[in-house]
């Protein structure tokens, strides 16, 4: 999957705030994503966050 730092992402679970669209802030081993909504950063597993990525929205 080719994700990158500035892209938008729509994920299949929203965020305890209602919003599923999230920022990708770091990419590695490691992803940083930030909500859209309420702009909380939550860190995850690089496995995790790609499997649940319904799309990919740009930049």
């Amino acid at each position: 999957m080719n994700v990158e730092v500035g892209n938008r992402v729509e994920m299949k679970k929203p965020h305890p705030c209602g919003e599923n669209t999230f920022e990708i802030l770091r990419v590695g081993m490691d992803f940083k994503i930030r909500c859209l909504t309420c702009g909380r950063e939550v860190m995850a597993p690089r496995r995790k966050i790609e499997k649940n990525i319904r799309k990919i929205i740009g930049e």
